[in-house]
């Protein structure tokens, strides 16, 4: 996989796209490597209960959803979203279905989808990269751009999952790739707090993101909301700093792969914090 530094773009503007398709292209020719690899097929990977096997049919199966909502909006419609609490469950189902094709087959299926798809995105103006609606079959309507990033998500978080799954304990991901995710934690944590866990809540913490593709913010919790905001200060009134040595370390944390960052600050909060949303 390519080491070259990627400039930071904003993966929700047009002017990010080509950026975005660059690299979703590199990092989906790593996942076709690796599950490509007949010995891959049956390895227990770092994403729980799925086999590199799972991994294609969960490709299959998202890049098929995204599909058919994609035509639906063409045509105006606007399928009703599944809800993010049951997307972890409901994805593990669909991906184990496709434990029934033959290993040619769910290769070829996905392949021939990820082409399809891949095309899709490109004839996409600057216009509709950010103002064409598409449901995402969990979350709802969200401009068309954010697919890119979503495909980016699987291709470059699972081939760390399968390099963890042989034995690689030191694996990570590219660091453009953490950093075209990273926003779109933001956006999503708002959507996974868990009731019971923000229940009584009433806290403001920082996260300090280090390096080019990092940031600053400042995130308050109330009333079972979460919400965050740009830091321009030094996290003055902070009950709690969590700091991320780089985008790799917080996109693996929102994905669950560990709990990564160090905290310092009030251990009740740090630990509240640690536990305030479900997983997807």
């Amino acid at each position: 996989m390519s080491t070259a530094v990627i400039a930071p773009v904003n993966p929700m503007s047009a002017e990010g796209k080509d950026t975005v398709m660059s690299v979703m292209r590199r990092d989906r020719a790593n996942f076709i490597r690796l599950v490509s690899d007949p010995k891959n097929w049956n390895v227990q990977t770092r994403c729980t209960e799925w086999e590199t096997r799972d991994l294609v049919g969960h490709m299959i199966d998202v890049l098929e959803g995204y599909m058919a909502n994609w035509d639906a909006a063409k045509k105006g419609g606007t399928p009703t979203p599944a809800g993010l609490n049951v997307m972890a469950v409901t994805l593990d189902d669909h991906a184990k279905d496709f434990r029934k094709l033959s290993r040619e087959e769910a290769l070829a299926r996905f392949k021939k989808d990820a082409e399809k798809f891949d095309s899709i995105l490109e004839a996409l103006t600057p216009e509709e990269w950010t103002s064409f609606m598409v449901s995402h079959p969990y979350s709802g309507p969200v401009p068309a751009g954010f697919y890119g990033t979503f495909q980016i998500m699987d291709y470059g978080v699972h081939p760390y999952d399968i390099e963890y799954g042989l034995g690689n304990k030191l694996a990570t991901i590219d660091e453009a790739t953490a950093g075209l995710i990273l926003p779109f934690a933001f956006v999503f944590w708002q959507y996974q707090v868990d009731p019971k866990s923000a229940a009584g809540v009433d806290t403001t913490y920082g996260i300090d993101v280090a390096g080019p593709w990092g940031g600053k913010w400042r995130v308050t919790v109330k009333d079972g909301k979460w919400t965050p905001e740009p830091e321009t200060g030094n996290f003055d009134g902070c009950d709690a700093l969590f700091h991320y040595d780089s985008p790799q370390d917080l996109v693996l944390t929102f994905f669950g792969r560990y709990p990564g960052g160090s905290a310092t600050g009030d251990p009740d909060v740090i630990e509240k914090v640690r536990h305030l949303h479900f997983s997807i």
